[in-house]
C-alpha cells in the first residue's frame, strides 16, 4: 500500500450524490413490475388508487424524516447501531447488528435475483425463465458487483450517477408518453379518468392492503443511518436530500401510474405479471424486447448501492469490538474488502437455498420489527430527556404514525399467510445471543482467528484504517 496515502472512509459524497442515492434506494421494481397490487385492492378503482398513492408518499415521508432524526443525532455510518445502543444497551444493539448482516445479504441476494430474472426474460418470452440460469447469472452479477464495490468509492460514484439517469429517464419517458396520450384526447384513453371514483369503492380492510402495497413501492427512504458517515456536512445535507427526492419520486410515480391507466384498463394491468413491458408492447411493440433491458439495467444500480451500504454496518460492528478484527480492514482504495466479501458470500448462499418471494417476505418482516423498535426509541427520547439538544427533532406524531403501518406490516402476514418460517426468523435473530454472550460479554478469544487474520491481511492486502482527528471526536460525540 502507499505509505503516503491515509487508508479511512471519508466524507466524499454532497447533495447531488445523496439524492441520487435516495432515488435509487426508494425507486426499485415495484413500479415498473406491480403497481397492479394497489389497483386490485382498490377494487379496480382508478380515483382510489391514484388517492392511494398519493397518501403513501406522505406516509413515506414521515418515516423517512423518522429515520433523518436518528442520522442527524448520530451523523456517522451505522448511526442506528449507536441510536439502539444508547436507548436499549448493547445487547439490542448487537443482535441489530446480528440481523442487519442476514438482512443485508437477503438484500442483495432478491435484488441479483430480480436483476437476472429481467436480463433474460427477452429470451424466454413464451415460458417462464428456468431456475438454473437464473440463479447462474444472479451469482454472476452479485460478484461483479462486488468486485465493483470494493473498488473504492469513484467507481460507485459514477455507476450510480449514471444509472439514476437512466431510471428517471426510462420513467419520465413512461410519464410523457401518457400526457401525450391523454392530451390527444382519444375517448378510451380519457374515459378512464372522467368516471375516475364511479368503480366500486373498497371496504376498509382492502383499503389497508392496497396502502401497504404502495406504502412497499417508497420504501428505502431510511437508507442514510447506514451511510451518514460519508457524507459531508450531514445535519444539512440530509434533510436537503429528502426534501428534493421525495416530492419528485411522488409526481414520477403518480404520472407512471396515469400513463399506466391511459395505455391499459384496469383489467389488462391486474392481469399482468410486469405492466412496464405490457406498456411497452402496446405503446411501441417493435421496441418492447427494450423494456426489460432498460429495467434491468436500472435495477443494477439498486444492487450496486445495497452492496455498498450493507457493508458499512458489518465494518462498524468490528470497529466496535462486536465482529472480528477482520471486518474492521480496508483495501487500498479505502474500501472494506471482507465486509464486502462476507455480505457477497451469504448473498450467494441465499440465491442458490432460497426462492426470491420467500426472501422478500422475511426481509421486510424483520426489517418492520426493527423499525419499530427505532420509533420506540424515539419516543422514550422524548420522555426521558425532553429538554436534550439535538439539531432535529422529528414532528412527534410522524413516529407514532410509522409504528402502526409497521406494526400492520408484521401482523397481517401473520393472520394471512402462518408460517413456521416467522418464529425461524425470530429465532434468527436471538441466536446472535449465542455469539454475544462468550465474545462479547466474557470477552472469549479465539487464538486461531486472530493468526487466520494475519494471514488473510497479507492476502488482500488490507489494513486497519487510519483515524484522523475528525473521527475521533464523532465517535465521542455519538458514545456521549
Amino acid at each position: 500500500m502507499d505509505r503516503g496515502k491515509k487508508i479511512q472512509l471519508k466524507r466524499v459524497f454532497g447533495y447531488c450524490w445523496g439524492t441520487s442515492f435516495l432515488l435509487i434506494n426508494i425507486i426499485g421494481a415495484g413500479i415498473f413490475v406491480s403497481p397492479k397490487g394497489v389497483l386490485a385492492y382498490s377494487c379496480m378503482n382508478v380515483g382510489v388508487s391514484l388517492c392511494v398513492w398519493a397518501g403513501c408518499a406522505i406516509l413515506a415521508m414521515t418515516s423517512t424524516l423518522c429515520s433523518a432524526e436518528i442520522s442527524i443525532s448520530f451523523p456517522c455510518s451505522g448511526a442506528q447501531y449507536y441510536f439502539l445502543k444508547r436507548y436499549f444497551g448493547s445487547t439490542v444493539a448487537f443482535l441489530n447488528l446480528w440481523t442487519s448482516l442476514f438482512l443485508g445479504s437477503g438484500v442483495v441476494a432478491g435484488q441479483a435475483l430480480l436483476l437476472a430474472e429481467y436480463s433474460i426474460q427477452p429470451f424466454f418470452l413464451s415460458c417462464s425463465v428456468p431456475k438454473l440460469p437464473k440463479k447462474c447469472l444472479a451469482l454472476a452479477m452479485l460478484w461483479i458487483v462486488g468486485i465493483l464495490t470494493s473498488r473504492g468509492v469513484k467507481e460507485v460514484t459514477w455507476l450510480q450517477m449514471a444509472s439514476s439517469v437512466l431510471k428517471v429517464s426510462i420513467l419520465s419517458f413512461i410519464s410523457l408518453t401518457g400526457v401525450v396520450f391523454l392530451v390527444r384526447g382519444k375517448k378510451e384513453n380519457v374515459e378512464r379518468f372522467q368516471n375516475a371514483f364511479d368503480a366500486e369503492f373498497p371496504d376498509i380492510s382492502h383499503l389497508i392492503q392496497a396502502i401497504f402495497q404502495g406504502y412497499f413501492a417508497y420504501s428505502g427512504g431510511g437508507c442514510f443511518t447506514l451511510i451518514a458517515g460519508e457524507l459531508k456536512k450531514p445535519r444539512t445535507t440530509i434533510p436537503k436530500c429528502i426534501f428534493t427526492a421525495l416530492p419528485l419520486v411522488t409526481v414520477v410515480y403518480l404520472l407512471v401510474n396515469i400513463s399506466y391507466l391511459t395505455v391499459l384498463t384496469p383489467r389488462e394491468i391486474l392481469s399482468s405479471d410486469a405492466v412496464a413491458i405490457t406498456w411497452a408492447n402496446r405503446v411501441f411493440p417493435s421496441l418492447a424486447w427494450i423494456m426489460p433491458f432498460a429495467i434491468s439495467t436500472s435495477l443494477f444500480s439498486n444492487l450496486l448501492i445495497s452492496i455498498f451500504k450493507s457493508s458499512r454496518p458489518i465494518y462498524l460492528a468490528s470497529q466496535e469490538g462486536q465482529l472480528p478484527l477482520l471486518f474492521n480492514t480496508l483495501n487500498s482504495h479505502s474500501s472494506p474488502f471482507t465486509a464486502v466479501l462476507l455480505l457477497v458470500t451469504l448473498g450467494s448462499l441465499a440465491i442458490i437455498l432460497t426462492s426470491l418471494i420467500d426472501l422478500i417476505n422475511y426481509i421486510f418482516f424483520t426489517n418492520s420489527l426493527w423499525s419499530i423498535l427505532l420509533m420506540i426509541g424515539i419516543l422514550r427520547r422524548r420522555y426521558q430527556e425532553p429538554n436534550l439538544s439535538i439539531p432535529y427533532k422529528v414532528f412527534l406524531p410522524f413516529p407514532l404514525t410509522t409504528i402502526v403501518i409497521d406494526v400492520g406490516l408484521v401482523v397481517i402476514p401473520l393472520i394471512k399467510s402462518p408460517n413456521v418460517h416467522y418464529v425461524y426468523v425470530l429465532l434468527l435473530v436471538l441466536s446472535g445471543l449465542l455469539l454475544y454472550i462468550p465474545l462479547i460479554h466474557f470477552k472469549m478469544r479465539l487464538a486461531w482467528f486472530e493468526k487466520m487474520t494475519c494471514y488473510l491481511q497479507l492476502l488482500f492486502n488490507i489494513c486497519l484504517p487510519d483515524t484522523s482527528e475528525e473521527q475521533m471526536s464523532e465517535v465521542q460525540t455519538v458514545k456521549k
